[in-house]
Formats: structure tokens, C-alpha cells, sequence
């Protein structure tokens, strides 16, 4: 996704200048937006003040990283979010100048792809792609989840990749960043056919992997069924029960209480904290949530236990709309619909009193107090921000990595809106993942009362890094700055501590 900035009146030709995801570090008065999926350099138009030097770094920065890796809207967008924000405290400290320790954390340091055949039910083999991301080590080894679906590809993954280790640096926890996955369809899949799958790219995976060194877990299209297939197949072809080589485990065999639900929970954790640091509270607040996974599912759970009314969840054929909210009955009957059944929102729509189901549609549309994305990466452009802004939103969370366009968080921002990126609002997954490794080391299992108190914990410690590094506009906390600045430093010192490598 690529943006051209120009100023109004200004001859198209002549004053049209490329971005990528790079809107409005510029402030220039009366600029207006026009999209494009051109992929040259990128740059910007830039009015006076003593922001124009630093929006000629960012432009620089920008230019070399898109000609390195061109053809990677996802990774660019992931990276200009993080320059945009980071860029003035980098060049404030010339032990970080000195060092390019921009340039060199903005590189993988490996990317290994793979071939994965496997047998169908049928009997008709099949191939697909297997990669993982091993971005950045400095802070303890890669951690980062698995994803199978068919958009899988290099930029995505670099993308999710380099989140996860600025969020993982955020959970204070000894965890690195990773990312991998494969363009596997799980859906309509039978077990069988996924455990075969499972096994077959686990035979690649495991050279690549161990406590010590890559930690994978769950994403999208990888749940507890999935990893257990995938540490199956590892212990036996290591020879050796080495339960910290995943995350996300079942509990018969070394997972960790609360797990499926910490991603979730942590986000709405997260969010009530945003809240309170600006006097307000979820308790009566309307809240709409997008997607229908482990976090969306929970998310909702926890935010009906904190008096919120929940109104939406999504999937990827359409949303339901409970102007009632959900209750006891309609979450359990959610719950078994996704969990179990693995069916359609239509079906809870058909089964629950009170639920509408809109297919095709987007939840966020429906008016509400707080907005928590939990499906997938830019299902909030600019346009529906706005509409979001319209309908009297007041605090978002995102629980999904990445789900909002660069445009669209700037949009929220300059409507004082409470904005808590990914990397802070959804880290309660990886840093239960991470007491998941603790337990694992320690051959222990902690209470499910002990674990959520320590996920608590983290949630806490990363909301108040983020308010010692965030700069206040207009009386909102600037969350994604806090973020960003704070897990920049971490990782940044870390790697400045090992030299040139």
C-alpha cells in the first residue's frame, strides 16, 4: 500500500511526490491523500518548521529500505509505523547514529524457506511453502507464532517478524523475534489431513528450532490441535522431550493455563489501564470487536467481565450484531460454534435470541465507545476510521498485529482518540508464552490464578513503559510512540552491547 501526497492547487505533475505507508510524519497544512500501487521511492512534501529535517531522515530511511526489499507493502508499513515514531529520539542519541543500529535492526537476521509435501485423504499429494523469519536474537531466542493460510508470504511474515520483537522486548521477559508459517488452507481440512501436513513440515522445521534458539507457537490457522501435531512430530525426531521447543501446548503435555485466553485478556487489560491513565473506565462502555478467534473470543469474555457491553465479533464471511451485547447464553454458544464446531457467525446468529448476522459487512460501522480489531492485518483503512471517529469512538486496542493503516492511526490520533498499538495492547499472548517456557524450565504448573496474575503484571509493566516514553497531545497519552521508543531502546542497547554483528 502506497500513498501520494500532494498540496492542494499544486500542478499534479510537477509537486506529486511516492510515499509508502508514510502519511502525515508531514504536517503540512491542507495536504490531501490520493492512493496508488506504484513502488518507486519513497518521498515526501514537506511544509516549514523544525520537523522537516527529520521527515527528510524518515524519507531516506524509507528510500533505502523499500530499494533492499522491494515488493513488501506489508514490511514497509510495519517499519515507517515504527521510524515515524522512533526517528527523533534515534537521532537524538549519536550512540545509536554512530552505530546505523536502524539500519542493521531493520534486517532479518535469517530468512529459511522450505518445501512441504503432504497427502490429502484421498491419496493425492500436495505441496506448499514453508518459511520462518528469524529477525532478531539480541534480546533471548526467536519467539514468534506460526501462521497457515494462503496469504503467506516473505513481506508478511517480515512484517509480523519485526513486531514480534519490539513487543516480546516490551514483555521484559528474555524472548527474541520470529516469525514463520506456510500458505497451507486449513480450512475444510480434515484432521487428518492437517496432522499429515503437520508432520510433513515439522521434518524441515525441527533443523531450525529448539529452546535455546527459535520458539515458535501459534497464529492464525494454528491453534492447539495444530501445535500438537507439530510437538509430536518434533520429540520424535529429536529423541528427547524438550517442552519448551513450543508454545501454546496442551495441558496434558507441558501448555500453560489460560494460554488460549491470554491474548485476548491482555488486550482488554491493556485497554482498561489506557483507559483509567486518561480517567475513564470500560464498565458501561459499548464495545465492538472484530474477528471470532482465540483473541476476539476472549477479548470479548474479559470485557464483559469488566461491565463492557460487546456488540460485534467477525469472521471472514461477514459480522453479528447483538445491540443487547453478548450474554451468558450467545458467548457460550460463540465459544462452541468456533471452537468446536468450526462453523460460520451465521450459525450463532441462527441459534441465539437477539443476534443479526451481516454477511459481507464489516463490524465497524456499529457505533461504539472502544474498538478492539482482533481479525487481521488493515481492516481499518482511513475511511472507516473516520466513521469509527464519527460514531463517537473514544479508545482503541489493537488486538490483531497490525490492523490498522498508517492512515487510519492518524486518523484516530488526531481526534484524540486513546490508540494502543499491537506491540503493547496484544503482547499478553507472547508473554504468557513466555511463563508457558518458565513453567517448561522449571518442570512446574502454576495455578490458572497464579499465571493470569502474572500476565496481569506484564500488561501493567508495558502499559507504564509506554507512558514514560510517550509524548501527551492534547491531554491523550501518544501510546504508539511509547511503545515504539521504548522497545527501540531495549533492543537497540542490547545489540549495541554485542558489537559489530
Amino acid at each position: 500500500m502506497f500513498w501520494r501526497k500532494k498540496k492542494d492547487g499544486a500542478n499534479t505533475s510537477q509537486s506529486v511526490e511516492q510515499t509508502a505507508p508514510l502519511v502525515k510524519a508531514q504536517q503540512d497544512m491542507g495536504a490531501t491523500l490520493v492512493q496508488t500501487t506504484s513502488e518507486p521511492k519513497a518521498r515526501f512534501v514537506v511544509g516549514g518548521g523544525s520537523s522537516q529535517s527529520t521527515v527528510r531522515e524518515i524519507d531516506h530511511f524509507m528510500d533505502g529500505l523499500m530499494r533492499r526489499n522491494p515488493h513488501e507493502p506489508e514490511f514497509h508499513q510495519a517499519v515507517f509505523e515504527f521510524v515515524e515514531t522512533v526517528m527523533p529520539f534515534y537521532l537524538d542519541h549519536r550512540k545509536y547514529t554512530d552505530a546505523r543500529i536502524l539500519e542493521r535492526m531493520t534486517e532479518p537476521d535469517r530468512i529459511v524457506s522450505f518445501r512441504i509435501v503432504w497427502e490429502d485423504d484421498n491419496g493425492v499429494p500436495h505441496a506448499n511453502k514453508g518459511f520462518r523469519v528469524q529477525f532478531n536474537s539480541s534480546m533471548g531466542p526467536y519467539k514468534g507464532g506460526l501462521r497457515f493460510d494462503p496469504s503467506v508470504n516473505v513481506s508478511i511474515l517480515k512484517f509480523l517478524g519485526f513486531e514480534q520483537t519490539y513487543k516480546n522486548a516490551l514483555t521484559r521477559l528474555p524472548m527474541g523475534g520470529g516469525k514463520g508459517g506456510s500458505n497451507f488452507h486449513p480450512k475444510g481440512r480434515s484432521d487428518g489431513e492437517i496432522m499429515r501436513f503437520c508432520h510433513a513440515m515439522m521434518s524441515e522445521l525441527f533443523r531450525h528450532i529448539g529452546e535455546s534458539i527459535d520458539v515458535p507457537a501459534g497464529d492464525i490457522g494454528v491453534g492447539a490441535r495444530e501445535i500438537g501435531y507439530l510437538f509430536g512430530k518434533y520429540k520424535q525426531l529429536s529423541n528427547h522431550y524438550t517442552g519448551g521447543v513450543l508454545t501454546g501446548k496442551g495441558l496434558t503435555f507441558g501448555g500453560s493455563e489460560i494460554r488460549k485466553e491470554a491474548t485476548g485478556y491482555g488486550v482488554v487489560v491493556f485497554a482498561e489501564d489506557m483507559l483509567q491513565q486518561h480517567g475513564k473506565s470500560m464498565k458501561g462502555k459499548t464495545v465492538a470487536v472484530s474477528g471470532s478467534g482465540n483473541v476476539a473470543i476472549y477479548a470479548v469474555q474479559r470485557a464483559i467481565r469488566m461491565g463492557a457491553k460487546v456488540v460485534t465479533a467477525s469472521d471472514s464471511r461477514g459480522f453479528v450484531h447483538l445491540p443487547d451485547g453478548f450474554n451468558d447464553e450467545s458467548f457460550a454458544i460463540l465459544q462452541d460454534v468456533k471452537e468446536n464446531r468450526r462453523a460460520s457467525l451465521a450459525v450463532l446468529a441462527s441459534e441465539a435470541k437477539g443476534v443479526s448476522y451481516h454477511a459481507g459487512k464489516s463490524p465497524w460501522t456499529v457505533p461504539c465507545n472502544i474498538g478492539l480489531p482482533c481479525a487481521t492485518q488493515n481492516e481499518i483503512d482511513e475511511h472507516m476510521a473516520a466513521t469509527l471517529v464519527k460514531n463517537g469512538i473514544e479508545c482503541l486496542a489493537e488486538g490483531a498485529n497490525m490492523p490498522l493503516t498508517a492512515q487510519a492511526i492518524h486518523v484516530l490520533k488526531d481526534a484524540n482518540v486513546i490508540f494502543g498499538p499491537a506491540k503493547a495492547a496484544n503482547a499478553g499472548g507472547v508473554g504468557c508464552s513466555g511463563l508457558e517456557q518458565a513453567q517448561n524450565a522449571q518442570r512446574l504448573i502454576w495455578t490458572r490464578q497464579q499465571v493470569e496474575a502474572e500476565l496481569e503484571k506484564i500488561m501493567r509493566s508495558i502499559h507504564k513503559q509506554c507512558v514514560d516514553y510517550a509524548p501527551v497531545r492534547n491531554g491523550v497519552v501518544d501510546y504508539q510512540a511509547g511503545a515504539n521508543i521504548s522497545s527501540f531502546a531495549r533492543v537497540a542497547d542490547a545489540m549495541l552491547s554485542y558489537g559489530y554483528l
